[in-house]
């Protein structure tokens, strides 16, 4: 049975719980052996991710999806990650997409993406793009051509000794 979800602004108390979304993905990553996306550190022991999620904060593109007064996801959309080739046209970004674990198949993402585009359609913005990591067996990529997005540009980016690789996807709206 599909969670009962409200998204709402986030605010800087929120935080610690994004932080905590986003350790909890890594650790039901490197359970399965899927170290490549992020790593085995958790996100909350990082100064630059804790610094990233407060700049989501700061602009005012942090959103949360909310069940029964807990945080079960978040989104954070604004301008285009540095790494990316830009777009030739005015644009919404999704910065980060990240669901509890323990939610999975409650259709969480999906609607963090229904609001992603509302709010692009609200600004008047007819392009949503994201980016992800393209390596392993390629199951986030295809999660995004599920929820209607099409393939774009493949990129990597240096990490340390090796590279990541990565997808950006876009939608019309």
């Amino acid at each position: 049975m599909p969670l009962n979800v409200t998204v709402r602004p986030g605010v800087r108390t929120d935080v610690p719980a994004v932080l905590d979304l986003l350790d909890g993905a890594t650790e039901w990553l490197v359970a399965r052996g899927r170290t490549q996306q992020w790593g085995t550190e958790p996100h909350s022991t990082s100064i630059r991710r804790v610094e990233q999620v407060n700049g989501f904060v700061d602009a005012g593109g942090l959103w949360i999806a909310e069940s029964a007064g807990r945080a079960v996801g978040a989104l954070a959309v604004g301008e285009a990650m540095p790494y990316v080739p830009p777009a030739t046209e005015p644009e919404l970004y999704i910065q980060l997409l990240v669901t509890d674990r323990a939610s999975q198949g409650q259709g969480i993402g999906a609607e963090l993406l229904d609001h992603a585009r509302s709010l692009a359609r609200k600004d008047g913005v007819d392009l949503l793009r994201v980016d992800c990591f393209a390596g392993g067996d390629g199951a986030l990529v295809r999660y995004y051509e599920k929820q209607g997005f099409t393939r774009a540009e493949p990129f990597a980016v240096r990490v340390n000794d090796s590279e990541w690789l990565g997808q950006v996807l876009y939608q019309r709206l």
